[in-house]
């Protein structure tokens, strides 16, 4: 039996899916909450938000993602950064998937991935858990009611929590598995209830898809000026370092906050809404997102919260530290409407830095935003994957290497031509520790972070008298109005200089380390940055 609004152009059958329940085709938003609380998938929160638990995975396992191993994507996939799956192993692994979803209830969502009709892909999400359409209703773009009619999929996701793989038989690692077959334009997840898997496994479709068209795929978010649409700032980062946070400037107009293409044409959002980080949420810091977590609809994820009167406890990590909502770009309400914007005027690459040796802010020649891209220096910060407790500090190349099928060298050309082509001025950016290293020193001050950034993309910090950082050879401001000049030059802020620079001679290592993989690959301006 079929319910709700049925794609006329494919149904499950048509895809070789049969045998179901009760299948739910595009649910609207409150059936879908109905069905997830009638299931008892959740529990509805103040405001109408769904109280969610994700139950044993808190955050992605990425080392339980594979790749489907075919002639077809033998030659450019970055195989040492992606598992093999033969096809053998995938084709067993479907079957059986297939057979345990044989009498159960399933929720259908048609969906576009990317804000740009020339560049989108059409998603169909099938899925176990009522609250795992919602939430990718919420993070993927939603089709007219009368698009759906016609809507053919280019890729179908079947997430199945209730199934478990058997690594001897089905070529993986463990009962977790999320398999990407490019010639079946599949992807099967199962045995684990993390929302971000349905988001993160579509983000890696996107990144191996779009360079072939000269789109480059970007683990960013974005905005853009009032009125202006031209004078966009695009900010890389992986979860923690500040994208969501940063990006939504009530000064500006959000675009995105995690996932987002840069074409021929400009800027575009692969999503229709945010994942943002509950933990230590603050309606003083961060209003608008604070308020979403009380709005019909939202998705809550792992939240403590009182069982008597609802209200959520925004500084417990006791069930995980990477508490999340999910919630539709529109609740903001600086959103922009269409998820476009111009060429980027301004490249950001935000870095967590838990050793406390990076300044809040420098600006980078191309050549230095290169040498930063493929390096992705950050801080892994606690309960984003699964096995993190306290931050961790990483090199995740393109700040976003669990989602790069592809060798970092194409993404950093493609990134390193429009950057050239379209003049955009570059920083990186330290949200991380300052006045020492994580357990010693303190995060950096927001207030400081958006004080700088603001100045940066007004253009007034192109003005500013500058130094050049003896570590790292970028420039770095040596004052900017609202803000500590001591915070300026991190070394001030250590209660012994020593002792940074030593902190400072570790961390340039580990980059001379972590960068001599790509020092074969690289143009020689790129080479000539290596420290």
């Amino acid at each position: 039996m079929s319910i709700g609004r049925v794609n006329l152009a494919m149904r499950l059958e048509d895809q070789g899916i049969s045998g179901l329940g009760t299948v739910y085709y595009n649910l609207i938003e409150p059936a879908l909450v109905e069905a997830a609380v009638t299931h008892g998938e959740g529990k509805l929160g103040l405001g109408g938000a769904l109280l969610v638990e994700t139950g044993q995975f808190t955050g992605r396992s990425p080392k339980d993602k594979f790749v489907v191993r075919t002639p077809s994507v033998e030659g450019s996939i970055w195989w040492q950064n992606n598992a093999p799956m033969t096809l053998q192993a995938f084709d067993l692994l479907h079957a059986d998937m297939l057979a345990h979803m044989k009498g159960r209830d399933y929720f259908v969502q048609d969906l576009y991935a990317g804000a740009d009709p020339m560049h989108r892909v059409d998603v169909r999400m099938v899925t176990e858990l009522a609250w795992h359409g919602l939430f990718i209703r919420h993070l993927l773009r939603r089709p007219a009611a009368g698009e759906l009619d016609s809507f053919v999929p280019d890729w179908t996701v079947v997430n199945c929590p209730s199934f478990k793989a058997d690594p001897a038989r089905h070529g993986c690692r463990t009962e977790t598995v999320i398999a990407l077959n490019f010639d079946k334009k599949l992807i099967l997840i199962g045995n684990t209830a993390y929302a971000g898997e349905n988001k993160k496994a579509v983000f890696t479709l996107l990144n191996y898809l779009l360079p072939e068209k000269g789109v480059m795929a970007m683990h960013c978010s974005a905005n853009h000026a009032i009125g202006n649409p031209v004078d966009t700032a695009v900010f890389f980062g992986l979860s923690g370092t500040g994208k969501t946070t940063l990006s939504a400037d009530p000064s500006r107009i959000l675009i995105g906050d995690d996932e987002h293409g840069w074409s021929e044409r400009g800027t575009f959002n692969f999503e229709g809404g945010c994942y943002a980080k509950t933990i230590h949420l603050s309606a003083e810091a961060e209003p608008e997102i604070y308020a979403t977590t009380h709005r019909f609809g939202t998705v809550v994820e792992n939240m403590v919260y009182d069982p008597l009167t609802l209200e959520l406890d925004f500084t417990n990590d006791s069930k995980t530290a990477n508490t999340r909502c999910a919630y539709p770009l529109d609740y903001i309400s600086n959103a922009s409407a269409n998820g476009l914007g111009g060429h980027p005027k301004h490249v950001v690459m935000l870095t967590c830095d838990a050793f406390g040796v990076l300044p809040p802010i420098a600006r980078l020649t191309p050549a230095q935003a290169m040498y930063h891209f493929l390096s992705g220096f950050t801080s892994k910060v606690a309960g984003t994957e699964r096995g993190v407790t306290e931050p961790q500090p990483t090199f995740s190349t393109c700040f976003g290497a669990p989602f790069m099928p592809r060798r970092p060298e194409v993404y950093g050309k493609l990134l390193e031509e429009k950057i050239a082509k379209h003049g955009a001025s570059c920083w990186l950016v330290n949200t991380g520790w300052t006045g020492g290293a994580y357990g010693t020193g303190s995060r950096m001050p927001i207030k400081a972070t958006r004080a700088l950034l603001a100045a940066a993309l007004d253009g007034s910090l192109a003005n500013a008298a500058f130094r050049r950082d003896p570590n790292f050879g970028f420039d770095v401001p040596v004052a900017v109005a609202g803000v500590d000049p001591a915070l300026l030059d991190p070394r001030r802020t250590w209660a012994s200089g020593e002792a940074y620079d030593a902190q400072a001679r570790k961390l340039v290592a580990m980059f001379a380390a972590n960068f001599a993989q790509y020092l074969p690959h690289i143009d020689e301006d790129v080479r000539a940055c290596a420290i």
